[in-house]
């Protein structure tokens, strides 16, 4: 992975849950939608993604303490001449580490980790209210160049 004396981006444990879990719950979006009483979820997901090879669920530690974490998902396609592209996801880092560049390390590292998967596009989606958000990632060349949609089930 990537280390820097100050700084390690590793593969998520278990053991980072709970600090996995408070970052997603730590803005208004994720506070109405995470439950940081209860990891048994998490759990559950955390070890379906470690036994997925085309998912890549990271943390940034700084000297023991666990201050991001994002998921990286590789998919493979047909649309693109059978391109594959790689999906960022979750990307949160802790409130104390904002503005220090840990955000911007983070993306260089998944979109480098997406380099060595032989992805030909990185891509992501942002809430439309997260302004801050997308200004952060337009300043790391991303475009926002499609509408997103979902459906709740």
């Amino acid at each position: 992975m990537t280390d820097t004396p100050e700084l390690a981006i590793r593969p998520a444990t278990e053991d980072d849950l709970p600090a996995i879990v408070a970052m997603l719950a730590d803005d208004p979006l994720g506070a109405t939608r995470e439950s940081p009483d209860d990891l048994t979820p998490y759990a559950a997901a955390l070890k379906r993604l470690v036994e997925d090879p085309h998912q890549h669920v990271v943390v940034a530690v700084r000297g023991d303490r666990v201050v991001g974490t994002l998921q990286l998902t590789i998919v493979p396609g047909l649309s693109r001449k059978g391109a594959t592209r790689s999906i960022i996801e979750g990307v949160r880092v802790h409130a104390d580490e904002r503005g220090s560049g840990l955000g911007t390390r983070f993306v260089e590292w998944a979109v480098d980790q997406s380099r060595r998967e032989n992805c030909q596009l990185v891509q992501l989606t942002s809430d439309v209210t997260r302004t801050d958000a997308h200004r952060f990632y337009e300043r790391l060349g991303f475009t926002a160049s499609h509408v997103g949609f979902k459906l709740r089930l």
